[in-house]
């Protein structure tokens, strides 16, 4: 929050942010819907990204599944994430849990480029024959996380708190239609402007774009 204020002319500091944080009594709490089913039979990959350092992008692509309530009803959101940079690739919107709506997520990322490995969830979607298959069939290296071990896909987690307690509960959206104009500017605010410690201030799409530029 505060570099994202110095970036837009506001001359503050961490310290006032956080003092006026706690005066309006905004704070973090994570309540979880959960999402990830394992499918019956579906072969279950070893997660490979312990002690791997993670130095650019497109190196480790991950997923996740997310409950998105409203005013009537519920959706599910599906997005793709590079993890060097936190950029989201692609995302999608569903009513329902079925593994088409992960599918058209991921063929939408990977137009966009391939990543070593790719990692999720043990949930029936992404363990599912025809994801996997989209993965081995572009040589990547599928990746799962741990039985209950959320840890093991911590930046997509990180983003699910953002989205939800910066648009979702602020907004209460009562139709799907709002709801999918407001992520889209959501997602864009968060890759081209909303600064991350993580990235040295920076942006993820300054890093996402600015590394590959290098690269090339």
């Amino acid at each position: 929050m505060t570099s994202w204020l110095q970036r837009n002319g506001h001359g503050v500091n961490r310290k006032r942010v956080q003092r006026l944080m706690r005066i309006m009594g905004l704070e973090a709490i994570y309540p979880r819907k959960n999402t990830s089913k394992p499918g019956m039979g579906h072969k279950i990959y070893p997660y490979l990204l312990r002690d791997v350092e993670v130095t650019y992008p497109n190196q480790v692509w991950c997923t996740d599944i997310t409950y998105v309530p409203m005013v009537n009803g519920f959706m599910y959101l599906v997005a793709i994430m590079d993890w060097y940079s936190r950029y989201v690739i692609s995302w999608r919107l569903s009513n329902s849990m079925d593994t088409r709506f992960c599918l058209d997520a991921l063929d939408e990322a990977l137009s966009h480029g391939t990543p070593l490995i790719f990692n999720s969830d043990q949930g029936a979607q992404f363990t599912s024959t025809d994801f996997t298959e989209r993965l081995l069939a572009n040589d990547i290296a599928i990746s799962m996380d741990g039985r209950g071990r959320a840890l093991d896909n911590v930046f997509i987690e990180r983003l699910w708190r953002s989205v939800k307690y910066e648009e979702i509960y602020l907004k209460e959206y009562a139709n799907v239609d709002d709801l999918y104009s407001g992520l889209s500017d959501y997602f864009a605010f968060y890759a081209t402007e909303r600064p991350h410690q993580g990235l040295n201030n920076r942006t993820p799409f300054e890093v996402y774009s600015g590394s590959l530029a290098i690269a090339n």
